[in-house]
């Protein structure tokens, strides 16, 4: 199954690249412990573990493609994050392909709940 979704956050593309790519920025919006990269080919992971996968792609500040595990999945789906500069902030366009049927409800709340809402949070309070 695929995931769309755009997000709005009021902070500038670099700011949310970082909030995207760097383990430290990574683990304070919440999904540590982390390990991240902007490096094509450098493994990450999130939550412990929970999620894991390959950078596949990186264009700073405009465009990350992750090759994304979860649980015991055969194979990886993809992440996109497109980051668009818009009026002082960033538009996030988020593309996730390839999530498994049976998870694809609890990933379409979870970019809501436990990835964008608390990153836009963090970087709109300024954290």
């Amino acid at each position: 199954m695929d995931i769309h979704k755009t997000y709005r956050i009021a902070a500038p593309p670099a700011e949310v690249w970082r909030a995207l790519t760097e383990t430290d920025s990574v683990e304070r919006w919440g999904a540590g412990p982390a390990k991240m990269s902007a490096e094509p080919g450098s493994p990450f992971s999130q939550w412990g573990g929970d999620i894991w996968g390959t950078v596949a792609e990186a264009k700073a500040p405009e465009r990350l493609v992750q090759e994304w595990y979860g649980g015991d999945w055969p194979q990886p789906s993809f992440a996109t994050f497109t980051l668009t500069p818009d009026g002082g902030g960033t538009r996030v366009d988020l593309s996730h392909t390839g999530v498994p049927d049976d998870e694809a409800a609890d990933f379409d709340a979870g970019w809501d709940d436990y990835y964008f809402g608390p990153m836009k949070e963090m970087l709109e309070s300024g954290a």
